[in-house]
């Protein structure tokens, strides 16, 4: 017959557990991974910035049944998916053959992003990118690139795979939770129109775009900061 643990032995088992130094790393370094890919997913949101493409792509979808908008935005959120996940992985090499550093992509990155922060707060008729309305079914431009796979989301996925080639799952993670969240929205846009009205998702769109901008700031300081390191290192 087995004897069971005293309740002396059992704590002493939990408390080596939860003092094992292997735990606490491994815990630090999935709490290191999670920020990782909840930082990255929120920029990625913020510069995919679906609430301020709602009026867009409504301008663009007005002459197309509403019944068709949702399977529409459905395949354009594939496509601009598709392209994202493309940019992500062949950024490097496109990088490499065009010979840009990572310090210039970083500071155009922020410029870029910057630029698309001043058209949210400051936000223009028809849309951040200044689309005209299409006529009949609009198939990948303007929906799918540049609207949700835009240059600074193009730019940023980038930037993030030159820096940390090795954390390509957390950067494929973030990208999929920020464009299943826009997806989520895109794809209310006729339903949220209504419920929120035009005031408020143009107030929503320009706090959206004061965030932004500090990331675009800071984006561009430490882009011309690396850039400045690496001519003063090569002089």
């Amino acid at each position: 017959m087995g004897s069971y643990p005293t309740r002396h032995v059992r704590a002493e088992r939990e408390n080596a557990w939860v003092e094992n130094p292997l735990y606490e790393t491994d815990t630090c370094e999935l709490t290191t991974e999670f920020m990782n890919i909840f930082s990255t997913a929120l920029l990625l949101f913020l510069v995919i910035d679906p609430v301020g493409n709602i009026p867009a792509f409504l301008f663009i979808l007005q002459g197309v049944p509403e019944e068709r908008h949702k399977r529409i935005i459905f395949r354009e959120l594939f496509i601009a998916l598709l392209a994202l996940v493309l940019f992500l992985f062949l950024g490097q090499f496109i990088l490499t053959a065009l010979q840009v550093s990572q310090g210039s992509l970083g500071a155009a990155g922020g410029i870029i992003l910057f630029l698309i922060a001043v058209r949210m707060i400051f936000p223009v008729p028809k849309g951040v990118f200044g689309e005209e309305a299409e006529v009949g079914e609009p198939f990948i431009v303007p929906l799918a690139i540049p609207l949700i796979a835009g240059p600074a989301a193009m730019a940023t996925l980038m930037l993030l795979m030159a820096r940390d080639p090795d954390d390509w799952p957390q950067w494929l993670a973030a990208l999929l939770v920020a464009w299943s969240i826009s997806g989520i929205i895109l794809l209310s846009a006729d339903y949220l129109a209504r419920l929120l009205g035009r005031r408020t998702l143009i107030a929503i769109e320009r706090l959206m775009g004061l965030v932004l901008t500090a990331v675009a700031v800071q984006m561009f300081i430490d882009g011309a900061g690396q850039a400045y390191r690496a001519i003063a290192h090569g002089q």
